[in-house]
């Protein structure tokens, strides 16, 4: 992919948030998050207004060979032009945000969800609970060998 100004290749570490910028993140901190998979990437380019994408999945960046991190490949002029930027940096950033947002309303979709284990599902999961504050004061866990 060198050399062809037509596409822009968007790695998984330019947007995790414990790389430093000197190991490769090219987002600000505020517009990065933790351990970022390459559909986390494509959804947020997706939700940025970028059609024209394609994923490579094995890929693995020139300068982490050990890890297969994967890479979206996207076209430029579509990128640029449903972003309103003027360089890949601002593609970048506008993507992160994206990430960072949709980060944001996945963790509060968990929060809002309670957890229910009610029915047998719950009795089932009651059963198989070993702490010592459901067995009886006189009972202790035997243990293998002693009498």
């Amino acid at each position: 992919m060198t050399g062809d100004p037509s596409r822009m290749t968007l790695w998984t570490g330019y947007f995790d948030q414990r790389a430093t910028r000197k190991s490769g993140r090219r987002v600000p901190k505020s517009a990065s998050v933790a351990r970022p998979n390459l559909d986390q990437i494509a959804l947020a380019a997706r939700a940025s207004g970028i059609t024209k994408m394609r994923r490579d999945q094995d890929a693995s960046h020139p300068m982490r060979p050990y890890s297969k991190e994967g890479r979206l490949i996207i076209s430029t002029k579509d990128a640029l032009e449903s972003t309103k930027s003027e360089t890949k940096e601002q593609v970048l950033r506008v993507i992160g945000e994206s990430l960072k947002n949709l980060e944001t309303e996945d963790k509060e979709i968990k929060i809002k969800q309670p957890k229910r284990s009610s029915g047998r599902d719950g009795a089932r999961k009651a059963k198989q609970r070993k702490s010592p504050s459901r067995r009886p004061s006189n009972q202790r866990k035997k243990k293998f060998g002693r009498k």
